[in-house]
């Protein structure tokens, strides 16, 4: 049975992770390396865990989790259609059974808000695990004076978390941003589409999304 610690430990695959966050640097955008990509398996597992999910769903989150970006290698136009190819021949390689490659594909072809639609718990946990990780280390621009809205937008949340309530009712993202840096606007501006996703992913979970900025709840 393939496992998370596995994939982690796949050469070739650390490989993808690193050249398609190379080709994201080349363009200018955030980090989508091992940072993120291990922040998002460990949310997603976290997300079924807390909600009683079994222990495989959890394992092939995880695993959702750690190659849902791969396919930015090829191009980051369709990068969730072509990662979900890429992790398909990966995984069928390595004779993981159907019933598990199906979930992980479908999650990761389903994780980006230009198409994407949480079709089932794995792929609502991937959804809400990616598009939360907000973060000022995903900034690589280092001269402040160059940022764009996206720079501005992550380099100005100074602290970020996402948490299940006890009731296990609702799923909170809860952000501090420092507004002299950016505003609130600005985060909706970019990130608007990435909440209604997560909202949805939620009710697919049965839990209402919260977002909360500054103490202030907005969602």
């Amino acid at each position: 049975m393939v496992t998370y610690k596995e994939i982690k430990e796949n050469e070739a695959i650390k490989t993808y992770i690193t050249c398609a966050d190379e080709s994201l640097k080349a363009l200018g955008f955030t980090e989508h390396s091992f940072a993120h990509v291990t922040k998002v398996a460990e949310n997603a597992a976290y997300v079924l865990r807390t909600l009683g999910y079994p222990e495989r769903d959890i394992e092939l989150a995880k695993i959702a989790g750690y190659l849902h970006d791969i396919g930015n290698l090829v191009n980051r136009i369709d990068h969730s259609q072509s990662g979900a190819i890429m992790a398909f021949r990966i995984l069928d390689k390595l004779d993981m059974p159907a019933s598990d490659l199906a979930k992980i594909v479908t999650a990761i072809g389903n994780h980006d808000e230009g198409t994407g639609v949480a079709v089932n718990p794995v792929s609502a946990a991937l959804i809400l695990a990616d598009k939360t990780d907000v973060r000022r280390s995903r900034v690589r621009n280092a001269d402040t004076t160059k940022f764009d809205i996206h720079d501005r937008v992550n380099y100005s949340v100074e602290k970020s978390d996402l948490m299940i309530n006890s009731e296990k009712t609702q799923i909170k993202l809860s952000l501090q941003i420092n507004t002299k840096i950016s505003s609130v606007m600005d985060y909706f501006e970019i990130f608007l589409g990435r909440m209604v996703m997560c909202r949805n992913a939620a009710d697919k979970l049965g839990l209402a999304f919260k977002l909360v900025v500054n103490d202030q709840q907005l969602l």
